[in-house]
């Protein structure tokens, strides 16, 4: 940018720049500032980082389970832009840097299992892995089904979403292949189905699962419709994800109904893991 430019830049009245970028997005900002000496201040106030931060921060705030030292609105947004628990550590809140969007995880607990209560079928215990103090794990079922639910007024407006499930496989696991589990994300009477194969990576414990029941799998298989199977993919933080499927937050407000689920195989199964759902931007 040229000198004379610069100059003009200068002579903007710094509210008058303020405003501008808090129209922008933080990532917008962040270059601004490196145009002149103006926009360098406009982008450190409180003003424009206020505008990126959601609209129920303070209440987001107040329902931390650590509470954050913070002396500006650009400091408590780089400090949300790392994962916070919140609501007694049962749900994991989190901004995109670059955008200021909003993902929640949804504990385990803060899900429905079927059974989930029942110790002969599910197990709660910490492992060192998890962001919560608590995962469940199956232990023994023939009916799996998981359900978990959020309402779009928490979350950012005119924006893609997807939901995950976040699992893991233990080394004992066994029937999880037997035929895909059914999955759907329900907003109003918009409805998105897909499956998914919960695989376990232990392969030579597939084919030898493959070899004795074979028949009966491909039996099972004809039970579901066929077509877009999922499998899990890997995480940074370590974890295994599934994508549940997508859907719109948009002005109105509505509850998103997220699942999966296994119950038309009546094949016993165990070695599940799961820490939660993430409900994550996808733009």
């Amino acid at each position: 940018m040229s000198n004379s430019m610069g100059g003009v830049i200068d002579m903007l009245p710094e509210d008058c720049v303020s405003t501008i970028l808090s129209f922008t997005s933080p990532t917008d900002t962040f270059r601004s500032s490196m145009v002149s000496s103006t926009f360098r201040s406009a982008a450190e106030s409180d003003f424009v980082w206020e505008r990126f931060l959601p609209a129920d921060y303070k209440d987001v705030v107040s329902r931390l389970d650590s509470p954050l030292t913070y002396t500006a609105m650009k400091e408590l947004f780089h400090c949300l832009c790392n994962p916070v628990l919140i609501d007694g550590g049962r749900k994991s809140f989190k901004l995109e840097k670059s955008s200021g969007k909003i993902s929640y995880v949804l504990s385990a607990r803060e899900l429905s299992i079927t059974w989930g209560n029942d110790p002969m079928y599910w197990s709660w215990k910490s492992i060192p892995q998890s962001r919560f103090s608590e995962v469940a794990e199956l232990r023994t079922t023939c009916w799996l089904e998981i359900h978990g639910k959020i309402k779009t007024e928490i979350l950012s407006p005119n924006t893609k979403y997807g939901a995950y499930l976040i699992m893991k496989i233990s080394n004992r696991a066994y029937g999880l292949d037997s035929i895909p589990s059914e999955m759907s994300i329900e907003v109003g009477n918009k409805v998105c189905n897909g499956m998914a194969y919960l695989r376990n990576e232990d392969c030579k414990k597939q084919q030898m699962e493959s070899l004795f029941y074979r028949n009966r799998n491909e039996m099972l298989r004809k039970r579901v419709i066929e077509g877009g199977e999922r499998f899990p993919s890997e995480r940074e933080d370590g974890w295994m994800e599934i994508e549940l499927g997508e859907f719109f937050s948009g002005e109105a407000y509505e509850e998103v109904k997220m699942s999966l689920m296994e119950v038309k195989g009546y094949q016993l199964k165990g070695g599940l893991i799961i820490e939660g759902i993430e409900v994550r931007p996808k733009d």
